[in-house]
This record gives C-alpha cells, sequence and structure tokens, in this order.
C-alpha cells in the first residue's frame, strides 16, 4: 500500500527532498546538488538517492523554479501577441511608474513579448460588454496564417473589454487553433478577467510565453515518475499557497511562477502555529536568495500586486514574500567607493564558494562562515569536503587585503554586511507597515538560515527564534501541507448599499460552478471540495480596493461592508463609516483537500544535551570562543544549552551565539531565546500552549 509523501522543492544550489511516512509518522529528509540546465535531473536524482520506491508514494509535491526562472532568463519559445486595434502598446505604456522614482536614466525592462510580434484585429467590445465592432474573421484567418509562417509556438490573445464579453477572444481563439494547431494560446478574459487592461494583459502575455516551456518539464517529468512507478497525480505548487495538478498547470502555468518561494512561507506558518506564535517572520536563507515572509495574527499576507520584474505584473493572489540575494553562494565584493558589499551576485551550485574547489575565486558567505568556525569541514553528511585555506586565500585577496584587515574582522565584517542586509529587508515588510519586530518570532530555515538567524534577530531586537528540525528542507515541507487550490475572481461594480444580495449570490454561484469544474478536472472527490467567498470593496471615489472574507446567507453582504471598515481601519489608520462603500470584484477559492501529514508531539525526556562531537574555536564578537559542536540528531527534546554552540545536521548548521540560551522543544525545534543588555523582558510570547498540535 502507497504509504508515502514525497516533497521535492528546487532551489538555486540545492534540491531539498522531504518525505513523510505515514505507517511510521516518521519524516526524512535530503539534498542533491541542483541542476540549472535542466531541474529535472536534480528532482530525479533526488528521488534516486532517497532510495524512494515510487510505487510506495501516495503524493508526489513540487515546488518548481522553472517559471521563474523563465521570466528572469528570458528564455521563451517564439511568442505573439494578439490585441484590439489601437491598444497594441499597452503591455509598453504600462502605467507610467518607475521602481527608482528619482533615477532618470533607469528604464523598466521591455515587455515579454517585442512590438514586432505583437498584432492588431479589427474588433470592439464596449464596458458593459455590447459588441461595438464585430470580430474581423477573414482579417483574423490571415493573421493565424502570418503566425504560422513565422513559426509562433505561443499566442496571448488580449482584447480590450473582454472581462465584459469573452465572445471575441473565444472566437479568435478557435480561429487561431484551426490555422495553428499544436500552438498554446491564452484569452485573457480565461486568465485573468479584470478590467484594467496592463494587468490583464500582461498576466496573460506572461502566461502564454511560459506556457510550453512549463508544460514541457511538467510532461517530462510526470511521465518519468509514471514510469517508474508512481500512480498519483503530480502537484505542483503554485503562488497562491496552493498546488495544481500537471493538467491544470498546462492552462495556467504563470501560477508556477514564484512557487518554490511560496513553499518557505507556508512551512514558516506551519511552525509558527505550531510553537504557539501568532506573529512570525520567517527567513529562508538558501544559497543564492533569502525569502522573507510575515505571519500576523496567524495569516499569511497575500497580495495581487507583485512581478517577478518591475512593471511586468502578474495578477494572481500570492503569498507576498521579499526576496533578496543574500544566501550562502552571495559574493562579497569592494564597490566603486571603496565600501564593502555582499550580493545579489552569487556563485551558485556551480563553481560554487571558493571552499568548493571547483573554481570559485571570490570569498562568499559559507566561506566566511567556514573561515569563523561556524560552519564544519564536512557538509552534507560529509558528501561535500570544505577546503579552509581557500577561503582563507578568497577572503584575503579580495576583502582582507583591499580594506587592510586582518583575515579574521574581514570575514566577520562580510557576515555582518550580509546580516545587515537581511535585517533591512524584515524592516521593509514590518516597521514600514507598523508592525513592530519585537513583537515577532524568528523562523531561520533553508540550507543557511539557521547560521544567520540569530545574527539577524539580534540586529532587529527579536528576541525569540525559532529553527525547525530540518532547516534546509522545510520549504519542501511546505509542499506537503497545502491543498489543490483555484482562485477565481469576477468583475461586479456598484453601490454595496444598493447591491441586489440575489444577484451578488448567483454570481457566486458561477464562480462555484466553475470551480467545482476545474476541482472534477483535477479529479477531487466532490465531497473533497471547499469553496471560500470574498469581496473587493472601496470607499466612493477610491482607486484601489481592498478584499475582505464573504459569507453567506442574507446578510452577508452587510456583514461584509462592517468587515472592510474595519480590515481599512487596520491597513490605514482610519475608516469611514460615513462614506458609501462600492463593490468592486467577487472571488472565490476553490479547494479541493488533500491528505497531509500529522505530526505528534514527542514527550520531554532530558535537559542534558549530553557531550559535545568536539570543541571548535569560533568567532564571535572580535574574540574566539571555545564552542562545542553537537550532532542535532542525537539531541532529545528538553536538551538546554547556554551559548556559545553549534549544532550539526545533514541539511543545516544552528549557531547559538554567546548569552544566548536555547531549548530543543516536544517538535524538536530549536528556541533560541537572546539575552538583552536592557533586561527588558521578551516581547514575542506564544499566543497558546506550545505543547498543542497544530494539527
Amino acid at each position: 500500500m502507497a504509504n508515502l509523501r514525497v516533497a521535492v522543492d528546487v532551489g538555486g544550489t540545492f534540491t531539498d527532498i522531504c518525505i513523510f511516512d505515514e505507517s511510521t509518522q516518521s519524516m526524512r529528509v535530503t539534498k542533491v546538488p541542483s541542476t540549472p540546465d535542466n531541474p529535472m535531473d536534480a528532482v530525479l536524482n533526488g528521488v534516486k538517492r532517497a532510495n524512494i520506491d515510487l510505487s510506495d508514494v501516495e503524493l508526489f509535491s513540487h515546488g518548481t523554479t522553472v517559471a521563474t526562472n523563465a521570466l528572469i532568463t528570458r528564455n521563451f519559445p517564439k511568442a505573439a501577441m494578439v490585441t484590439t486595434k489601437g491598444f497594441r502598446d499597452v503591455i509598453e505604456i504600462r502605467d507610467g511608474t518607475k521602481d527608482d522614482l528619482w533615477d532618470a536614466y533607469s528604464d523598466v525592462s521591455g515587455p515579454y513579448i517585442r512590438r514586432r510580434d505583437r498584432f492588431e484585429v479589427t474588433e470592439r467590445i464596449d464596458y458593459a460588454g455590447n459588441i461595438v465592432s464585430p470580430l474581423d474573421e477573414e482579417e483574423a484567418r490571415k493573421l493565424g496564417r502570418l503566425l504560422k509562417k513565422r513559426g509562433v509556438d505561443t499566442v496571448a490573445i488580449c482584447f480590450i473589454n473582454s472581462y465584459a464579453n469573452v465572445a471575441h477572444e473565444v472566437r479568435m481563439r478557435e480561429i487561431l487553433t484551426e490555422e495553428l494547431p499544436g500552438a498554446s494560446i491564452s484569452t485573457s478574459a480565461e486568465i485573468l478577467p479584470e478590467i484594467f487592461e496592463h494587468n490583464r494583459f500582461n498576466t496573460t502575455v506572461a502566461n502564454a510565453v511560459l506556457g510550453p516551456l512549463v508544460s514541457g518539464y511538467v510532461e517530462k517529468l510526470d511521465k518519468s515518475l509514471t514510469n517508474d512507478g508512481y500512480a498519483g497525480e503530480l502537484l505542483l505548487l503554485h503562488s497562491g499557497g496552493g498546488s495544481m495538478t500537471s493538467e491544470m498547470v498546462k492552462r495556467f502555468p504563470v501560477r508556477l511562477a514564484a512557487s518554490g518561494i511560496a513553499a518557505g512561507a507556508i512551512a514558516a506558518q506551519h511552525v509558527a502555529e505550531q510553537c504557539g506564535f501568532d506573529n512570525a517572520v520567517g527567513l529562508d536563507m538558501g544559497g543564492t536568495s533569502t525569502d522573507i515572509s510575515l505571519v500576523a495574527d496567524g495569516e499569511l499576507r497575500v497580495t495581487n500586486d507583485w512581478e517577478v520584474e518591475y512593471g511586468h505584473p502578474i495578477v494572481f493572489p500570492s503569498i507576498e514574500v521579499l526576496t533578496i540575494g543574500a544566501g550562502g553562494g552571495s559574493l562579497a565584493h569592494i564597490d566603486i567607493a571603496g565600501s564593502l558589499r555582499n550580493g545579489p551576485q552569487s556563485a551558485g551550485a556551480d563553481p560554487g564558494p571558493a571552499c568548493y574547489r571547483r573554481g570559485g575565486a571570490e570569498p562568499t558567505n559559507t566561506d566566511a562562515n567556514l573561515w569563523m568556525g561556524r560552519l564544519g569541514t564536512d557538509l552534507a553528511d560529509g558528501e561535500m569536503t570544505l577546503d579552509r585555506a581557500s577561503s582563507k586565500a578568497a577572503i584575503e585577496s579580495k576583502v582582507a587585503g583591499p580594506l587592510g584587515l586582518d583575515i579574521d574582522a574581514a570575514a566577520d565584517s562580510i557576515i555582518k554586511v550580509a546580516n545587515a542586509n537581511m535585517a533591512d529587508a524584515v524592516r521593509l515588510v514590518s516597521i514600514r507597515r507598523g508592525l513592530d519586530p519585537r513583537d515577532f518570532a524568528l523562523i531561520a530555515f533553508g540550507g543557511a538560515g539557521a547560521l544567520h538567524g540569530a545574527d539577524v534577530a539580534k540586529e532587529l531586537n527579536i528576541p525569540t527564534i525559532v529553527v525547525p528540525p530540518s532547516p534546509g528542507v522545510t520549504s519542501a515541507l511546505g509542499c506537503l501541507l497545502v491543498d489543490i487550490q483555484h482562485d477565481l475572481s469576477q468583475m461586479f461594480t456598484g453601490s454595496a448599499e444598493d447591491a441586489d444580495a440575489e444577484a451578488v449570490e448567483q454570481h457566486f454561484k458561477a464562480l462555484e460552478l466553475e470551480g467545482r469544474d476545474r476541482l472534477r478536472h483535477e479529479k477531487v472527490a466532490e465531497a473533497d471540495g471547499v469553496f471560500e467567498r470574498g469581496i473587493s470593496m472601496r470607499y466612493q471615489g477610491q482607486w484601489r480596493s481592498l478584499q475582505v472574507k464573504m459569507g453567506t446567507g442574507p446578510h452577508a453582504l452587510r456583514e461584509a461592508v462592517q468587515l472592510f471598515h474595519e480590515e481599512h481601519e487596520k491597513q490605514y489608520a482610519f475608516r469611514q463609516d460615513e462614506t458609501p462603500v462600492e463593490i468592486y470584484q467577487l472571488h472565490l477559492k476553490a479547494l479541493g483537500k488533500t491528505p497531509k501529514p500529522s505530526f505528534k508531539p514527542s514527550p520531554v525526556s532530558s535537559k542534558d544535551p549530553g557531550e559535545p562531537l568536539e570543541v571548535r574555536e569560533v568567532y564571535f564578537e572580535g574574540k574566539w570562543h571555545s564552542t562545542p559542536v553537537y550532532q542535532r540528531e542525537n539531541l532529545p527534546s528538553g536538551a538546554a544549552f547556554i551559548g556559545p554552540a553549534i549544532l550539526n545536521q545533514i541539511d543545516a548548521t544552528t549557531v547559538i551565539p554567546p548569552g544566548s540560551s536555547a531549548v530543543i522543544d516536544e517538535w524538536f525545534n530549536i528556541r533560541i531565546t537572546l539575552s538583552t543588555e536592557s533586561g527588558e523582558p521578551a516581547l514575542a510570547t506564544a499566543s497558546n500552549d506550545s505543547t498543542t498540535s497544530a494539527n
């Protein structure tokens, strides 16, 4: 009987595999180097390395960077865009904004589809959905033949006001399907039926350019897993915090952008809930980048306003994650002004840090941590041996020499710059929104998160750090904690006070019908389908809207208006109860419940961590300290430490600095409490009994 649940998360440097055995309620993990040229190789290598018999696997979930990397590198197939006459340049004009308002020389990168590949046809629908000019089908067929001659593989159909009437886009798609057999075709009315044309057009264009790439990757992986014995559906994590089957990914490949990033945020939320923290910051530091997520009042922040590149919005609900170029492989370098910088450039998986001895000559965070004794010379349970002499040579030649520092101070400076960068990122998602980091716990994970977590927390005066049992593969764990999820929306503008409640209900029922149809295609049983309603509203005269939960029943709309006032006050520090409220959009989250691992707490057994594996000299705050090094897997729940201490494991290394205390809790998380110079009590506290299971 299939009893394994497997999750694979592909990162920039390593690919992480997490295997949960239902029969024994146990979890094991492994890591393999990522293969940037063909990410699927790393996935299959990981399955092989973990000795997984795919016929024993009940669920296989995958977080992938294929879509994100394709948008970054712009390695697209031949694509074209078809639009209404006069609207060819919508995705180039954009909304007129700039990432840096004061930099006159900074330009937004060009559209995903060049102007020469954007074509116009005669058709027009007005704002109410009335046909003003019918689609010129002869012109459409002539264009289809031209696109075939050009060898176009994928097309985005983006007609003005198609959100109000889909007829012309549907007919254009039928014509192109006849003229371009085998081509991938995306229509804006299906991808994003919303009013703002730049957002709708660009999301559709991104979906189109990703279609052949993502579909090809998913199809090959699905086939390979099936041939090796896997009998279930391949589930892929999407940016909204849910998963999709491979068939639905072919229709909505753009949803896989930020796939792996979302997994880490979901896992951080799980760990925070498990430990009883309503407020937590997720610090997912890998080999190439660090992803910062925020859990406030038990909920992850979700946004509809995001992009992989500035100026090219992807308007699907996405877990809000801030990514910066700070990872174990981030390069330390001296800028033109003679200042020390860290990242965003990275040594990546190949050649990697200097200590890997694969040709890298630039010092990285890994090299600095190795020199300072925070990392041992054996990595990934002895699979890789790090060369301390190579790290020293790189730091001396690139940092210590140019800055006139000794090797210890240079290595320490590299780490401090990296920590400052990450602390600044946390401030952006917390203080800038009026949230005090001291009210939060820091969930530190990723291959390097536990190395830096305590230092980042100290910089922010965050009193408590939680390091999950397998920090290096915690993002992969997030893939096992989600349901199949589809996010649907429909425009519905008008006064909330005058709205016909029955009309609103009928629109929601239409969305639920589509949601059921999608879940049926995903092979979700009727009993496992759950539908959550939402409604976007705004004060009369506002441009931007705010989404709140929507219930059912005769008073649902009135209750949603009250909730809107409350949420508006939380978000913007004011409310206007006397101002009329407008409905802007209806939302539906269609969930297909999937089996998830259930974790059981372990009774606290001993406070004694036992004898260390070794005592190593480690550099902290300008001094070398004799520091005990423990093997984390051997530590019992309840084991307590006074820093300094180092905890090694196969996928990560945890640093407990001098003066701090730490304990292994009943979930085998490491909880680190920082000492405070002021003597003030810690502000971040668990909201409930930490022995209560999140499940």
